[in-house]
């Protein structure tokens, strides 16, 4: 009766540890990346598209020529703040312009202008032939400085990412966040994008290397990518909450086996 109990427990405790192991497996098809075709086809890569402004963008815009006199009423004062012990002089920024509602922006001397849905080469050809009216050759820089870009949900390290060089791709965007988790599904990346007013979802499968040929694979400012956990993950959410304790208890069961037995 003993031998069979001290069976029955063990049996049982076997039992929960390989439903725990089999529950959370995850297969090489569910995390490699690229699966379906050769690396050869990345030729077809397509071209970067250029990013337009927007409603709420903030923009630093500096115009300079030869003579830096004639210039200095297009740019605004230069702020200085930060004061410490270790820099009394403190810190040189640039102020920035804020895009309105209409896609407009309050520029000196030239007044109310409408910069929102073009694109920076595009502000800077109208900046430059509206400036030349005033000054000579003159030369504009416009930076956008509020690029950014969240990643969501399976990922190594979530959160909103400033971008510096204005340009980058899904896959950049999921590298900055630390790459997919191994619990991360690679066929269902979702990026959000607010456009018009609108939200708008697009579906990336990345196990495809078609992925990179999509048209929203470069990225906007203020997108959202969100990596939607697999089932193992979602199963590990409530075991987590108990396992210590179903630990605990499956070590005391074995105990009092070996006890009955003795």
């Amino acid at each position: 009766m003993k031998v069979r109990l001290k069976r029955l427990i063990l049996q049982q405790s076997v039992a929960f540890f390989v439903l725990i192991a089999f529950s959370s497996c995850t297969t090489s098809k569910e995390i490699i990346y690229f699966q379906d075709e050769p690396l050869s086809s990345l030729n077809t890569l397509s071209t970067t598209p250029e990013i337009t402004y927007k409603p709420n963008d903030l923009l630093t815009i500096n115009v300079s020529s030869l003579d830096p006199e004639t210039v200095r009423p297009f740019n605004l004062p230069v702020i200085t703040n930060s004061y410490s012990s270790l820099n009394p002089q403190g810190t040189a920024t640039l102020q920035t312009y804020i895009i309105d509602q209409e896609g407009h922006i309050e520029f000196p001397v030239l007044g109310t202008i409408k910069i929102g849905g073009l694109t920076r080469k595009e502000a800077t050809t109208m900046l430059k032939e509206r400036i030349s009216e005033y000054v000579k050759d003159p030369i504009v820089n416009i930076r956008l400085t509020n690029f950014t870009v969240t990643v969501l949900g399976e990922v190594n390290n979530p959160g909103t990412y400033t971008v510096e060089e204005e340009r980058i791709s899904i896959l950049e965007a999921l590298g900055l966040a630390g790459d997919l988790t191994i619990h991360g599904i690679r066929e269902n990346v979702f990026l959000i994008r607010e456009q018009d007013g609108v939200k708008r979802f697009t579906k990336f499968d990345l196990t495809s290397i078609n992925v990179v040929n999509q048209p929203n694979y470069y990225l906007e400012q203020n997108d959202v990518i969100y990596v939607e956990p697999n089932p193992a993950r979602i199963r590990s959410a409530s075991y987590n909450q108990n396992y210590v304790l179903i630990i605990s208890a499956v070590g005391t069961l074995a105990t009092i086996a070996a006890i009955l037995v003795k």
